[in-house]
């Protein structure tokens, strides 16, 4: 692991997100830019400290000396945004498989040279899109791959936050400091946080391509750099249309991410605050409700569950589905065995680049009068 020490929030989801399936064992890390804090993180994961690094160049230079049974399989990088396309040039160069945080990079043009990078060296990439990964939203996508609702017509997706209602950043708030700085956060602020999540959501469950954006971008909290709240109008490449909306100013609100799809023959609506439940409409008969866990269920969604109906599934076993499908993947082309499907199944660097794409063109709408934008790449 690269970054994610002690108190660090999102590398402690991912170390537990990594472990649930017993498929995954921790094994070194850089923890910290500070060597004596890395040091002090891997002491309290219980770590050799001969695989605790001061930095991650030493950790990869180290690393790729020991035999293959011995060394890291893939390193997963959960630092600042703007630490994110160095260490994972790195690891790449190096012969290492990669997980890397969401956005994948600080600029476009990063985006793209890391994907160069990825074809050059033929390793494995996961970007950590947490969403996909449950199973009712792998239901969705099956039910449109099939044709189940018809084209689709209509897409709306939201994620609305309120954590950053007040000036958070001022209180030396460690996550909203680094979040609402344009020099490790990027040039979006909810829209690069939690609006490419919201994205990549709904380009994920339609199958389809966002074509055109036009945007409306606010900074709502006084003093605050970067935007906190935004609107984004879609078109999409089948001619369908739709609305996104990220905000963190959104009072009282936690982490309630949804999506609803619209076709000929019916819709379909999730929620993350109750995430084990995807509701179908139909046109011409009764509503549907579908339950994770249950036989009935396409086998890519039942192949994320892990626990019989009515047993609650949350946050933390999407993200180890992504952890777990990505092991899968590496550990079948270790041992030159093909990949299932269903392993296959986790955001890579193409979703990392469009992620990117958008958060380009969506600030570049907000900031222009004339809204339209065609959605470059």
């Amino acid at each position: 692991m690269v970054g994610g020490g002690k108190d660090a929030f999102i590398g402690a989801v991912h170390r537990m997100a990594a472990y649930l399936d017993g498929q995954i064992e921790l094994v070194c890390g850089a923890f910290s830019s500070d060597a004596k804090k890395s040091k002090e993180s891997g002491e309290g994961l219980y770590l050799p400290a001969n695989r605790v690094y001061g930095s991650y160049a030493e950790m990869f230079e180290k690393e790729n000396l020991l035999p293959p049974g011995q060394r890291m399989d893939f390193v997963s990088i959960v630092t600042p945004n703007h630490l994110h396309f160095e260490p994972a040039k790195m690891a790449l160069e190096k012969g290492f498989n990669v997980v890397l945080d969401k956005p994948m990079t600080l600029t476009l043009a990063e985006a793209k040279e890391l994907k160069t990078i990825v074809d050059k060296t033929g390793k494995l990439f996961c970007l950590t899109h947490t969403y996909t990964g449950y199973p009712m939203i792998k239901e969705a996508k099956e039910l449109v791959r099939q044709n189940k609702l018809g084209a689709i017509r209509k897409i709306y997706v939201s994620y609305p936050q309120g954590w950053l209602s007040t000036f958070l950043e001022a209180s030396n708030n460690k996550q909203a400091v680094w979040r609402t700085d344009p020099n490790k956060s990027g040039i979006a602020g909810s829209m690069g946080d939690i609006g490419v999540h919201a994205f990549n959501l709904a380009e994920y469950v339609s199958g389809l391509s966002v074509t055109e954006v036009c945007a409306h971008i606010n900074i709502v909290v006084p003093n605050r750099k970067l935007d906190d709240d935004g609107t984004v109008l879609l078109k999409f490449n089948n001619g369908a249309t739709g609305m996104l909306y990220a905000t963190q100013i959104a009072a009282g609100e936690e982490n309630n991410i949804c999506i609803n799809i619209y076709g000929e023959k019916g819709g379909l609506e999730w929620k993350q605050q109750d995430n084990n439940t995807l509701l179908v409409k139909w046109l011409d008969k009764p509503a549907e409700i579908y339950r994770a866990g249950n036989d009935y269920l396409s086998p890519l969604a039942k192949f994320n569950c892990r626990v019989p109906p009515g047993h609650p599934e949350g946050y933390l076993e999407a993200f180890a589905n992504l952890y777990r499908n990505f092991a899968l993947t590496v550990r079948a082309k270790n041992s030159g065995a093909t990949a299932l499907e269903e392993w296959k199944d986790f955001p890579g660097i193409e979703d990392g680049i469009r992620g990117m794409a958008f958060i380009e063109n969506v600030i570049a709408s907000g900031k222009d009068n004339n809204k339209w934008k065609t959605f470059d790449v």
